[in-house]
């Protein structure tokens, strides 16, 4: 028997008029003559931001949801170059604390980040490698602020493979050196579905001590050859091992065999079923990120296509066990 718990990223398709990500280009800010005008700006919206995820927060706790991912992009242009002075957290505090005694309130809450594409930790450019660390830190100075320990909340592809995957993974080796150790804390890999399979992640992650988020649907897109993730499972769930929070997992489905890679608007209950049939009994608890476009209504409806299937036992809203 497993405790499943599901979860959703970033944005409601329910709660109407609440997007975390507003933003604001560089060209726009730019626009504006008094520079400390523009930065008061950039804070209202950031401000706008973090209310906005407190409401999703909200509406997740009164849908028993407690698997949830912020947006990477609550703090428009937090690590532009052109703005290296701007300490964005301290005329955020109010927002930031409101968050923080809500989770205080509801610590069954599990919630981190999804760093974007361009944060790359194997790079061989150093102009990239800063930039990369530099998005870390706001993503630490932002869950610090939240209250959360910042430890396994960044979940990461591997980066790119520049035509030689061992020269690549070597590199990711080497840059893991020059990482401080309070970012390193923050990181969990994922396998995916065009560059690194999950052999090859696997092997960074026990190599270097990262739990591993393993990607079904990335998985079934892109694999090594002989490789089978059920094989290897075990090895999956013990990168787990010394981490204060439950293995966790992505799923979602290919929006057509034309377009695999692509996510489809929701989750396939018989795709997840074939994935949790496999690890059932294997751990106590699986937190599972839906990555669907219809969001948490990705969720609502893989809950109750999920009761069909004699051996689910729903608990709550959003999670349930699999005997």
């Amino acid at each position: 028997m497993t405790r499943v718990r599901l979860g959703y990223v970033a944005m409601s398709t329910h709660v109407k008029n609440c997007s975390p990500s507003q933003t604001m280009t560089f060209s726009q800010f730019s626009r504006i003559r008094d520079r400390d005008a523009a930065v008061r700006k950039l804070e209202r919206i950031a401000a706008s931001n973090l209310e906005n995820c407190l409401r999703l927060l909200r509406h997740n706790a009164a849908h028993d949801i407690s698997f949830f991912r912020l947006t990477s992009k609550m703090i428009p242009l937090a690590n532009h170059p052109e703005l290296p002075e701007w300490d964005f957290v301290s005329p955020l505090k109010e927002e930031l604390t409101n968050i923080k005694k809500f989770l205080i309130e509801h610590p069954d809450m599990r919630v981190d980040f999804h760093p974007d594409h361009f944060v790359i930790l194997n790079t061989s450019d150093s102009d990239t490698l800063k930039t990369s660390v530099k998005t870390l830190k706001m993503h630490y100075s932002l869950l610090r602020g939240m209250g959360i320990d910042p430890e396994h909340r960044c979940v990461m592809h591997v980066g790119g493979g520049y035509n030689d995957h061992e020269k690549a993974l070597e590199q990711f080796i080497h840059n893991w050196g020059l990482v401080p150790a309070s970012l390193q804390k923050m990181v969990m890999l994922e396998n995916d579905d065009t560059t690194f399979s999950l052999s090859e992640t696997l092997y960074l992650c026990e190599k270097l001590g990262i739990p591993l988020v393993f990607d079904y649907h990335h998985y079934l897109a892109h694999h090594s050859q002989g490789e089978n993730w059920a094989e290897i499972w075990d090895r999956v769930s013990s990168t787990w091992n010394h981490a204060k929070l439950p293995i966790k997992m992505h799923i979602s489905s290919p929006r057509s065999e034309r377009d695999f890679r692509a996510h489809a608007d929701y989750v396939s209950a018989q795709m997840f079923m074939d994935f949790l049939e496999e690890i059932k009994g294997s751990v106590s608890q699986i937190d599972c990120m839906i990555e669907a476009k219809q969001k948490d209504d990705a969720l609502f409806t893989l809950m109750e296509d999920l009761k069909q299937f004699s051996n689910i036992e729903i608990t709550d809203g959003a999670s349930f066990y699999i005997h």
